[in-house]
């Protein structure tokens, strides 16, 4: 069994590599360059005079993750087989205890569980999904490989996430749903005053700049820190396995897959759950400050 796990991991980063490399037609003289992975070309063109709404690789991605969280959703959570829990109910009922207990009750008041709290937990599950495919060999790719005279999409492994255009998206909702909380239940002169802190009325050209500064920093931080942790992630990956054909030797194979495996593993185990939680945690934070800004 382990021998067979460890041929599969193998495989399972060879194989977009090996794909790639097979399409004569699009890469001969080309030089590897993971940095290519990030360039969305629009499949279907959806222009809205000056709004780009085409599908490109990055949206197939957010749509696929749509639909898996649904499914995800109702399959853990809504189906019921038998009248005792078996291990597909157990799973959901510690999904909704994390979504809860460690993420929705640590920020957000009591009073505003009952709205917020499907917000906050369809967020971790959505990016938790989002995140996991992009460690999944799928034919989601720009490059086509010839088969049998068929051109098909190579294999290829994408994080929607680590493309600044939809963490900055998925923060610009909360940071959106933040205000509009605040000022419904503080009215927007007790919210605004709340931002400034309790100084000297002599300070207040310095500190109420950085506040209203400090708050832009929050949309920005909240998605720069999702997109650079997957960035990372797949460029490392990507770079180990792309080092066997740059430098065409099957010897850097032994250091190469073992490398990006290592990288694969840390990535799936750990960073894909924990960025999910954070963001998702930090949304709750944000939003039940802006509630009760007195807390």
């Amino acid at each position: 069994m382990k021998r067979l796990t460890a041929i599969a991991f193998g495989l399972f980063f060879l194989l977009p590599a090996i794909a790639l490399a097979a399409d004569t037609t699009t890469t001969t003289d080309k030089d590897f360059d993971p940095s290519e992975e990030w360039n969305l070309h629009e499949w279907i063109p959806i222009h809205i005079g000056p709004l780009n709404m085409s599908i490109t690789k990055a949206v197939a991605y957010l749509l696929l993750g749509a639909a898996l969280s649904i499914v995800l959703g109702i399959v853990v959570m809504r189906v019921k087989t038998g009248r005792d829990p078996n291990r597909r109910q157990a799973l959901g009922e510690i999904i909704y205890e994390i979504a809860q207990v460690q993420v929705a009750e640590q920020g957000l008041p009591t009073k505003a569980m009952r709205t917020w709290f499907p917000y906050c937990a369809s967020l971790m599950i959505f990016i938790w999904v989002v995140n996991m495919l992009g460690f999944i060999p799928l034919p989601l790719s720009d490059e086509k490989v010839d088969i049998g005279g068929v051109k098909l999409p190579t294999l290829a492994i994408f994080a929607a996430t680590s493309t600044l255009s939809v963490t900055l998206a998925l923060a610009l909702m909360t940071w959106v749903f933040t205000h509009i909380e605040g000022i419904r239940a503080n009215g927007v002169m007790k919210y605004l005053q709340s931002w400034i802190p309790d100084v000297p009325k002599a300070l207040y050209p310095l500190i109420v700049p950085l506040e209203v500064l400090g708050q832009f920093m929050r949309l920005i931080s909240l998605s720069v820190r999702l997109y650079a942790n997957m960035l990372a992630g797949h460029m490392l990956i990507l770079t180990f396995i792309g080092l066997i054909f740059v430098l065409g030797n099957l010897a850097v194979a032994v250091v190469a897959v073992p490398a990006a495996t290592a990288f694969y593993l840390f990535e799936v185990v750990i960073v894909v759950s924990i960025q999910a939680y954070i963001f998702a945690a930090l949304s709750a934070i944000y939003i039940g400050s802006a509630i009760e800004p007195e807390h």
